[in-house]
């Protein structure tokens, strides 16, 4: 959960109660992530981990994110501020992250948006580090495999933000695959643990995730609405707002396909917005920026997953534990069936 939200109060809330918490340093600068790595091992001495994203191969078409620029010139003007330089911040410093990582190891460490080369992987395997790779299909999954990770993730079409497709392509938009089927796919596929994501927020959905052949189950958009997240108030209070009624995925914020409560900025630029990460994204961060401070849900990117009517502002530790009690109590009621039978 970039963009803020997985702090490390949330991270340390998490693992403390038994979960395995992440910080998300995808947007970060190596010298941020490193500086909320300290913080949370101030909070926690448990288990944790840090997820990264992908540096991603030029191909945005610069006359294509001109022309959403031009479009997006009224909302400059109704917030008050500059569009911002989408050529900004390419190099997001993925690799002075890697070196931090390596020389800090922590326990696990995630990737989205592609595959590390094999050494990075093999490097932070000697240095003690799980790692984990985001896959939306079987054959992504596959790559994973071949690159030498330890798990892969599994992202149904439900999880909230950003999709973690190996390679972004407009063919691809809306073809997301749902995670029970997912997971089989995936299983099939490869010899790996497998982790399930996408649209869970009940410890029930965690069960049949396992039943469907998952080895754990990893959550995003369950933990939004928590004291610890890092979310904008007005993010937190659209999740159950009737006001936002559904998801969708869009590019209209960063150029990627990306999975949040349909609003009216989305409604207005969703169909226009080129396949341009990150430059949609640094394009359109003033504005983003501008909306939260105005407290106007229509022009925030609301990430959301397709579950998120169903959050709880719970303390993140109350959470853990209440999805724990629901996963048991759904297998205690599926052991209740003969096997190989229905019962009565």
């Amino acid at each position: 959960m970039a963009g803020g939200v997985s702090v490390p109060q949330l991270a340390a809330a998490v693992s403390e109660a038994g979960g395995l918490g992440f910080l998300a340093a995808g947007y970060k600068t190596a010298d941020g992530m490193y500086q909320e790595i300290k913080q949370l091992r101030g909070l926690t001495g448990r288990p944790f981990g840090v997820n990264l994203f992908m540096p991603q191969p030029e191909h945005a078409d610069p006359a294509a994110v001109d022309v959403y620029a031009h479009q997006l010139s009224g909302e400059a003007a109704w917030y008050e501020t500059e569009l911002g330089d989408p050529d900004s911040g390419r190099d997001d410093g993925y690799d002075a992250k890697l070196a931090v990582l390596l020389d800090n190891p922590v326990p696990a460490v995630s990737f989205h948006f592609g595959v590390p080369g094999r050494d990075a992987l093999d490097s932070l395997r000697r240095a003690g580090t799980f790692t984990l790779v985001t896959a939306t299909t079987a054959e992504e999954a596959a790559a994973v495999q071949r690159a030498g990770a330890d798990a892969v993730i599994a992202q149904g079409v439900e999880a909230g933000g950003h999709q973690g497709t190996h390679r972004d392509i407009p063919e691809t938009d809306g073809c997301g695959i749902g995670l029970l089927s997912l997971i089989a796919q995936v299983r099939e596929t490869v010899d790996l643990p497998v982790v399930a994501a996408g649209g869970i927020m009940r410890g029930s959905q965690i069960a049949a995730a396992l039943a469907a052949g998952a080895n754990a189950a990893q959550l995003g958009t369950a933990f939004l609405a928590t004291p610890e997240s890092g979310a904008n108030a007005v993010h937190k209070q659209a999740l159950t707002n009737p006001l936002f009624g559904r998801t969708e995925l869009t590019r209209a914020f960063s150029g990627r396909p990306a999975r949040g409560l349909v609003n009216r900025f989305m409604r207005e630029h969703g169909p226009y917005a080129p396949a341009a990460y990150p430059e949609v994204h640094h394009l359109t961060s003033p504005l983003r920026k501008a909306a939260a401070k105005a407290g106007d849900a229509q022009g925030m990117a609301l990430w959301a997953g397709q579950g998120h009517r169903m959050a709880r502002a719970l303390p993140a530790g109350q959470l853990v534990a209440t999805l724990a009690a629901e996963l048991d109590a759904a297998r205690t009621a599926l052991s209740a069936f003969p096997e190989g039978g229905e019962r009565g």
